[in-house]
């Protein structure tokens, strides 16, 4: 399997589903997505960096990050977790605001679902995000959603190496 393949994105109904195989343990691509010391270094479509990070890594436990885009807006991104089995899925409801530029990443009232994979020292990591409607998801898309996750997983692919 080519780790170095791009990001597949995928739209039903009002979900959107986006996968990219990483050449590392699926337990290190764990830590990753929830270890505040790592998180910033990869967080972000390509131009934009984590600035503020913030993680209460629990059930009912809340994530706060800030993003600084290339023109200097600043794009908070906020959820609640509301399930983690570690090394295999997080769970969290997106809180960005309705309206909002980061609301693409992590959708007002949409849940999201990472999970990882592994075979063979690949991991495969699945986004999985349910929006309330195919208008909220169309809005999303048109924001950038797919497009900055897949730099997301792009920049967290490069990290890995």
């Amino acid at each position: 399997m080519n780790a170095r393949a791009q990001s597949e994105v995928s739209v039903v109904e009002a979900d959107v589903v986006i996968t990219r195989a990483l050449k590392a343990p699926r337990q290190l691509v764990f830590q990753m997505w929830t270890d505040p010391e790592h998180l910033p270094v990869w967080w972000g479509p390509n131009g934009f960096n984590c600035t503020r990070c913030e993680m209460d890594v629990r059930v009912g436990g809340r994530f706060y990050l800030e993003m600084r885009g290339p023109d200097g807006a600043t794009c908070p991104c906020e959820g609640v977790y509301k399930e983690i089995v570690a090394p295999e899925r997080i769970v969290y409801d997106g809180l960005a605001e309705e309206g909002h530029p980061c609301g693409a990443g992590l959708p007002p009232y949409g849940r999201v679902t990472i999970s990882f994979t592994e075979h063979e020292g690949v991991t495969t990591v699945r986004i999985h995000a349910k929006l309330r409607s195919v208008a909220d998801r169309e809005a999303a898309m048109q924001m950038g959603f797919g497009t900055g996750w897949a730099q997301t997983l792009e920049r967290l692919d490069a990290y890995l190496s």
